[in-house]
């Protein structure tokens, strides 16, 4: 059972803002299943009567969509150079709608996209260790030296990468070049690119192909699709 701060619930069901909200609280003007509550910070599940001077707030359905992000497109809720959002895909969807991390602008690939603020904590906390795939198509080819680099971990800007899991996919001998796979669980800005350039290698193309056990399977560039209660449950309990 999820709980949240009782402030935020009313905010998110656009009552007020979170501070008007703690107002509220604080004055006297909030019930849950009936009973005044003044104390800020009070957490509440999804089954509680929640009401503002005696109306009943109506909280949003939490809905969870795997996107298909194609490259040139921000994954933010909005952007003030005017660049495609992630969001604007979603225009048809009447719930507000963030994306869980992100992908590069140039990155495309596997974006989860929801209105649940604890299932986008539980996945992005570094302690969960979400496992993510990536493919990455780099200059010149790895050495057996560097891919052990990369399994063990590389130091870029006084930072040292966790382990990654690492495959050759494919090398093309007359252009120079690797498609490689890598498995990280981290999600620093530019984590997978500075990985690469640590061992000597630039990233020509980027794409992220699964998070945890989810993949793209029958989506294509710009598509999407809601995920199903079980994929969302699994996700809750990931290893």
């Amino acid at each position: 059972m999820t709980l949240e701060r009782l402030q935020k619930v009313i905010a998110e069901a656009g009552i007020a803002s979170r501070r008007k909200a703690e107002k509220m609280i604080t004055a006297g003007r909030v019930r849950v299943d009936g009973h005044v509550v003044t104390k800020l910070g009070t957490k509440v599940d999804t089954f509680s009567n929640i009401t503002v001077d005696s109306e009943p707030i109506e909280r949003e359905s939490l809905h969870t969509y795997l996107f298909y992000k194609p490259r040139g497109v921000v994954s933010t809720v909005s952007d003030d150079k005017g660049r495609k959002t992630v969001v604007d895909y979603f225009k048809d969807i009447p719930y507000r709608l963030y994306p869980i991390g992100r992908l590069d602008y140039d990155t495309s690939g596997l974006l989860l996209v929801t209105n649940d603020g604890a299932l986008a904590n539980l996945l992005m906390h570094p302690k969960n260790k979400v496992p993510k795939v990536y493919v990455a198509k780099i200059t010149g080819r790895l050495t057996p030296e560097e891919i052990d680099k990369l399994k063990r971990g590389v130091v870029f800007d006084h930072h040292k990468s966790a382990p990654a899991k690492v495959k050759v996919i494919r090398s093309e001998k007359h252009k120079n070049m690797q498609i490689v796979q890598l498995t990280i669980h981290e999600g620093h800005y530019h984590e997978v690119k500075r990985m690469f350039k640590a061992v000597g290698h630039m990233v020509d193309k980027l794409s992220r192909e699964r998070y945890s056990f989810l993949t793209l399977q029958s989506l294509t560039s710009g598509q999407y699709r809601e995920l199903s209660r079980e994929e969302v449950d699994r996700l809750k309990h990931v290893d």
